[in-house]
């Protein structure tokens, strides 16, 4: 390997990427980014490394490229629920090796990969003393079978290991412990200083690009092929710089700028492109701050939110535990190879766009969508189109519109952050001394990213005043965020049912789309912790929240926010007696040590023991020598057609399974109890369950006709209507084919790869929309579906699609090439009245490879045999 020098360090002298050599003297023009992604290319792509190298550097030209370059993390990083998919996927991957001849131990990853144990945990028991313990008993006898089967893989499979529930979410596990930002390397990589660049399964993987390290979020079956060796193609990436100058106005919080940066960037198309921050406002912003900004790069549509090295990264390696020497290799390996920042700098970027701290004010999002924030005081304004789409609420006692049912601070976008949790507590000691309490309507809750949060609000003496306004800790894991709020307060369901009433959620999240924080709610904002803290007590959204008052003290005295705001001295100090740096190590070092988790029986052979009667873990169809490509010509029925902003919550949901619904049915037929029917994201072990689930949440309109159910369509041939999944078996055994139409931003939300596998499942050879989401499209082609852009000005609504009409799709393998066009002809009782031009939305050569094997799955299972005869 060429461009190779040393680092010495303290007696220890490492192998580096020489990257001032490897740029040829132009490292300074390139993005952090993309200096980060030569080091990998050329450290690691072999025969390819001189190609991607100078398709790296050939990218200053213009700033844009269409090369290929492949990309090989450090390391994967998965949660519960997309991991257990994949290990299902695995598990049946080696049982179909095992009956085709080949071993079964072959499958193996060959990188390390850390899963947290945080998508499952419901928020059933709130606001009382022991609401941890309860949550936590409930989580470990829902989902004991799904743990047992973690155990084992951790028990068979090599460099795989699990962090128990209660050890908090992947997102702050990364930041507090598993991150390293620069690793010294194992392996193939010993005696290596190489940047700690990863990915996850998670859309909000992003986060930890706010301490420095390159990471973006994949489907399960992308981290899947990472797994076994491949490398992930990339073309060589846009990178959209964002300005940031000046500082942040004294009571603007780090979430008001991150809902800013996503309202500005949501408005360009960010689809595979990476976005970089710089400027002199950067270092005004401590490393919690840049980490919530970093978390919403999924709802602005990027892959990054970046932020590259600098003092910040050391203070919070230095806080949160870190050892002197890893610290010190940091900071050494950053100088050294131009990875520092330097505020004055003006690297190259494909576009760049201006943000000034100083003009951000309090905000909310909502109450849809992450992108549409607001400032705090206009929620009356934004949710008047809400209140005019439905019938008008009847007057009563008790909750009435916009009442705010659920006041959740979430795990995921600010509780990483210490300065927002000890803010919201200030709130609550000032709340709690003036006698206020939430309304009795609200269900209230804390659940923060790791067990280190509880140390310092305890210490700092704020966690005796959020229990006393209702935020006691629920447990560790990103319960509301997920959906995994548990039962609405009863007054709510009461209200909702008799006056029909239209409440709320406040949350510290990230989404906020009809339905994902809980099925029967179609409104929220997304906000701050102490805003969070402060709706619940004012009960409602029906007023400006900083200039109305929000309560009425005990003494009978209007209360206002400016009453309750910290400052922010009063935050610096509250933080002063709060830290400890022994407590990230103890925390987690507790926490690991769980008794109900190691009290778990598994198996440790090398194939799983499928049980036929398991409603959670069910061998699937889709991990095996495949079926064949699904490209081809044909003629297909559509058999759904959604409009704009479909989400993966809603084709795949994770919320509570509902009585009364397909799924329900399946499990209740099954021995389940119909009362405790767990949620969907402990149920994608099972293809079954999971397949009766697929775009049935309340905010999915099938417009292949008025009022089709959700999670229904109209079969063609008999004009009934009937449950997807019922159709598909209907239409494959007439040997008929099927395709999916879409809106704009279809499969924005979550990483979820069942969404796309719900798809295949569905005997989908296509969907054709407006627009993809970048994880979602990638998701869909690892299930061997063509994804296809409509031409502008084609619309599932200009199309008017009808039960019985058909679509031609004329997608040969042998033309196939990325963002190629594919011909397309809509016909309507046996005449054409549409034709036009699709874009295959491929982007690399592998990707083609994929849909033309049939999937990603297949693929996998040829390479562990070496053989080309069962892809296909």
């Amino acid at each position: 390997m060429s461009n190779v020098s040393r680092l010495d360090l303290d007696g220890r002298s490492l192998q580096i990427v020489d990257l001032a050599a490897a740029a040829e003297g132009r490292l300074e023009r390139l993005p952090h980014i993309l200096r980060i992604l030569l080091e990998n290319v050329t450290r690691t792509a072999g025969e390819d490394a001189e190609r991607s190298r100078s398709a790296i550097l050939r990218w200053l030209e213009t700033g844009r490229s269409e090369e290929e370059i492949p990309f090989l993390p450090v390391r994967v990083l998965m949660h519960d629920t997309t991991c257990g998919p994949a290990l299902v996927d695995i598990a049946g991957m080696r049982a179909s090796l095992a009956e085709i001849g080949g071993d079964p131990a072959t499958l193996n990853p060959v990188l390390p990969v850390d899963v947290s144990t945080d998508h499952s945990l419901s928020v059933d028991v709130f606001a009382q003393a022991g609401a941890v313990r309860r949550n936590m008993a409930s989580e470990m006898r829902r989902n004991g079978e799904r743990y047992r089967f973690m155990k084992w893989a951790t028990n068979t499979l090599s460099r795989f290991r699990v962090h128990p529930p209660g050890t908090g979410i992947m997102h702050t596990l990364n930041l507090e412990r598993l991150a390293t930002v620069v690793a010294e390397g194992e392996g193939d990589w010993a005696g290596w200083a190489i940047p700690d660049a990863m990915i996850g399964t998670d859309s909000h993987t992003p986060m930890v690009n706010g301490i420095g390290v390159l990471a973006w979020g994949v489907g399960g079956l992308e981290a899947e092929s990472v797994m076994f060796g491949m490398p992930s193609m990339m073309r060589v990436p846009d990178v959209v710089g964002v300005r940031l100058t000046g500082r942040l106005r004294a009571g603007v919080t780090s979430t008001d700028l991150a809902l800013l940066v996503t309202e500005r960037l949501r408005r360009i198309d960010l689809a595979d492109r990476f976005v970089e921050f710089f400027g002199d406002g950067v270092s005004t912003l401590s490393a919690g701050d840049r980490c919530v900004v970093a978390n919403m790069t999924p709802e602005f549509g990027a892959n990054s939110g970046y932020f590259p090295i600098d003092d910040e990264t050391i203070r919070y390696l230095r806080d949160t535990g870190r050892s002197p020497a890893a610290i010190a290799l940091v900071e050494a390996y950053a100088r050294r190879q131009g990875l520092w920042f330097d505020p004055a700098a003006e690297p190259r970027y494909t576009d760049v766009v201006e943000v000034d701290l100083g003009g951000v004010e309090v905000s909310l999002a909502g109450p849809q969508r992450p992108q549409d924030r607001i400032p705090a005081s206009d929620t009356v304004r934004a949710m008047a189109p809400l209140y005019a789409a439905r019938t008008q609420a009847r007057a009563g006692e008790g909750p009435g519109d916009g009442a705010v049912a659920i006041a959740a601070i979430t795990s995921c976008t600010n509780t990483s952050d210490p300065r927002l949790l000890v803010a919201a507590g200030l709130l609550a000691r000032k709340a709690r001394a003036l006698g206020l309490v939430p309304k009795p309507w609200v269900k209230t809750s804390l659940a923060p990213g790791s067990p280190t949060a509880e140390r310092y609000l305890r210490r700092a003496g704020l966690l005796a005043d959020l229990e006393a306004v209702g935020f006691g800790i629920v447990g560790y894991g990103c319960t509301t965020c997920i959906g995994n709020s548990g039962p609405l307060p009863p007054a709510i369901v009461d209200a909702m049912t008799d006056r029909k009433i239209l409440p709320v959620a406040v949350l510290s999240g990230n989404r906020n789309f009809p339905g994902r924080v809980h099925p029967q709610l179609e409104a929220g904002f997304l906000a701050s912790p102490p805003l969070v803290v402060a709706f619940a007590l004012a009960g409602d959204v029906n007023r400006d929240i900083l200039v109305d008052p929000l309560a009425r003290s005990a003494e009978g005295r209007d209360v206002f926010l400016a009453d309750l705001w910290p400052s922010g001295d009063e935050i610096d100090a509250a933080l002063a007696d709060a830290r400890a740096v022994t407590d990230f190590g103890e925390a987690y070092a507790e926490a690991e040590a769980s008794a109900d988790w190691a009290a778990l029986d598994a198996p440790a052979t090398p194939l799983f023991p499928f049980d036929p009667a398991s409603t959670y873990i069910r061998r699937p169809p889709f991990a095996a020598p495949g079926k064949g490509t699904r490209l081809g010509r044909y003629a297909a029925h559509p058999i759904l057609v959604v409009g704009d902003d479909v989400t993966t919550d809603h084709i795949s949901p994770a919320s509570a399974v509902l009585p009364g619904s397909e799924t329900a049915r399946y499990l209740v037929e099954r021995g389940e109890d119909p009362k405790d029917l767990n949620v969907y994201a402990s149920r994608r072990g099972n293809w079954e369950a999971m397949l009766r689930g697929l775009f049935a949440a309340k905010a999915v309109r099938n417009l292949l006709g008025p009022g089709i159910a959700p999670g229904s369509t109209i079969h063609a041939g008999s004009g009934e209507e009937m449950p997807l999944w019922r159709a598909a078996a209907r239409y494959e055994a007439e040997g008929a084919s099927v395709v999916i139409v879409a809106g704009e931003r279809y499969g924005m939300g979550s990483s979820r790869d069942w969404a796309a596998k719900g798809a295949a499942l569905l005997g989908t050879r296509a969907v054709l929309a407006v627009g993809f989401e970048r994880i979602h499209r990638s998701n869909l082609i690892n299930m061997g579906v063509l994804p296809l852009r409509l031409p502008e000005g084609t619309t599932p609504e200009t199309l008017g699609l009808r039960p019985g009409d058909l679509i031609d799709v004329d997608a040969e393998p042998g033309r196939l090439t990325s963002r190629s066009l594919i011909p397309v002809q809509v016909s309507r009782s046996g005449t054409g009245v549409a034709r036009f031009d699709t874009v295959a939305a491929i982007e690399t050569t592998l990707e083609v490879c994929v849909l033309k094997a049939g999937g990603l799955l297949p693929l996998i299972l040829a390479d562990a045999l070496g053989r080309s005869d069962i892809a296909a």
